[in-house]
């Protein structure tokens, strides 16, 4: 068994139109060198740089878990700003672990799919990893796994369950005094709602949010597929919740997956960005709610 990582950086692509190509390449190779001094501090094997990114195989589960919330952690303590100014740098990972095979130091396999998926999937400052890591987890560890539910990965059959690392949990807890907690990071994220010219946001006092035909809806879509109420999405527990209530269903499109998540009279967290259509599955006419949480 190994655990394969993948740290990719977030809005390369604007940070190159930003700094330039010359000037954005060499704070990439300066930011993905020191990255990959910390994997290895915790036994990480860098298999390839890819740019804006990493990808890095580990003995076990646990050794890739501390390498990746430490250096979120470092990240989010001591913010990085390309070129000295812009938005501060953010990673995405995705750890995955399970059966891989080694051809000339490079590695393939199901596993490093699913870890490149992972990241994909995730958000800005998220690690997003799987049930196989869950359960080789030490109790303390698995702790800090947050479940998702079931979500169709690109490339595979079947859906794997999918959990969020709050890897923020300790530095919540480290700054609460006096019995007076701190608002945590998760409260924070702001959930964003795009259908057509209509904007909603909505965040952890946000009231509960409405998706339908009907002219009260909070998100109105005027598509015979789509029931006057249609849909909820509210924050509970921690996480975006969209709820389907419809006739039809919904089809939930995280990342860039081609696969949906299809909720008939069921609900499933919100992670990342993508896309939910209405009534139908995604295709050229269906009514579409592009979606994307960021803090």
């Amino acid at each position: 068994m190994t655990t394969v990582v993948f740290a990719d950086l977030v809005g390369s692509t604007s940070m190159f139109e930003r700094l330039g190509d010359e000037t954005a390449s060499r704070f990439l190779t300066q930011l993905v060198g020191a990255m990959s001094q910390d994997f290895e501090q915790h036994n990480g094997r860098i298999v390839k740089l890819l740019g804006d990114g990493l990808f890095v195989v580990f003995p076990n589960e646990g050794d890739a878990l501390a390498a990746c919330i430490g250096i979120q952690k470092r990240l989010t303590d001591k913010p990085i700003l390309a070129g000295g100014s812009g938005p501060p740098v953010q990673m995405q990972m995705g750890i995955e672990s399970g059966e891989v095979v080694e051809i000339d130091g490079d590695f393939f396999g199901d596993t490093v799919n699913s870890a490149a998926r992972l990241a994909d999937l995730a958000g800005a400052a998220q690690i997003l990893t799987t049930q196989n890591v869950w359960t080789a987890l030490a109790p303390l560890q698995r702790a800090s796994l947050r479940s998702l539910g079931p979500m169709h990965l690109r490339g595979k059959a079947e859906a794997s369950h999918i959990y969020r690392v709050e890897w923020h949990t300790g530095r919540d807890e480290d700054a609460t005094m006096m019995g007076r907690s701190m608002v945590s990071e998760a409260s924070r994220q702001v959930l964003e709602l795009v259908a057509g010219e209509q904007v909603v946001k909505i965040h952890a006092a946000s009231p509960k949010v409405s998706i339908g035909r009907g002219a009260g809806a909070s998100l109105a879509l005027n598509d015979p597929r789509v029931s006057r109420m249609h849909a909820t999405l509210e924050w509970r527990g921690g996480q975006f919740v969209l709820s389907d209530a419809s006739s039809y269903g919904s089809w939930v499109y995280f990342g860039n997956q081609s696969e949906a998540v299809v909720l008939r009279r069921t609900e499933c967290y919100l992670v990342g960005s993508g896309q939910i259509s209405a009534g139908c599955e995604r295709k050229e006419g269906s009514p579409l709610i592009s979606f994307s949480i960021s803090n």
